[in-house]
């Protein structure tokens, strides 16, 4: 019987995306990992062959870990889209190493694509219509406003972020509220959206 592994790949996976968390992506390596474990570098290497192996897994635990920060299931759409927009600025605040990981190309493996893929994943195409369907607003000026507020919000956590802009989360979570009523208010959504706002404060 061969012995039982005792350093596994989830918990390589855990103390690497906690140093990434902590210290920043370029921290990690196979030496900081395994003296982060208490063990040699070969448990590391053997779990993973190669650190393409390595990097690649270690960005889907990060979008893992961010996505679930963003999962709402809320009834109301609109509210569900605001969650994911205030977990988006938090991690930025809270967390900039993992936000700069794996939102601002820092893995070097993450692409989502061109500018339609932001509403033609499957996530966000459910929401969307969702949302068509409770504001009774056509499809393509849904996506036309979830594809801005996913680029604004994304704008504004980046330059907090990067530090090009020093601000608190509310001065941001107010700025991207802002501007999600007037682009609500653009697209013909007559609807009051102070409720989100008073739920974030």
């Amino acid at each position: 019987m061969p012995p039982k592994v005792k350093i596994t790949k989830e918990s390589i996976l855990d103390a690497s995306l906690d140093m990434i968390i902590k210290k920043g992506y370029p921290a990690v390596n196979i030496k900081s990992v395994a003296q982060a474990l208490g063990c040699s570098t070969q448990p590391v290497s053997w779990q993973f062959g190669n650190m393409e192996n390595f990097r690649e897994e270690l960005l889907n635990a990060a979008v893992g870990y961010a996505n679930k920060k963003m999962t709402s299931n809320d009834a109301d759409p609109l509210k569900t889209l605001w969650h994911i927009g205030i977990a988006y600025i938090d991690l930025a605040v809270n967390e900039p190493n993992l936000f700069r990981f794996v939102y601002m190309g820092e893995s070097g493996i993450y692409h989502r694509g061109g500018f339609s893929s932001m509403t033609a994943d499957k996530g966000n195409a459910d929401l969307i219509e969702r949302l068509c369907s409770d504001l009774s607003v056509d499809k393509d000026k849904i996506e036309t406003f979830v594809q801005r507020l996913i680029i604004y919000t994304h704008g504004i956590a980046s330059l907090l972020t990067a530090g090009v802009i020093h601000a608190d989360k509310m001065t941001a979570v107010r700025m991207l509220h802002q501007f999600a009523s007037e682009q609500l208010e653009r697209i013909g959504a007559n609807i009051d959206t102070s409720y989100l706002l008073e739920e974030a404060i």
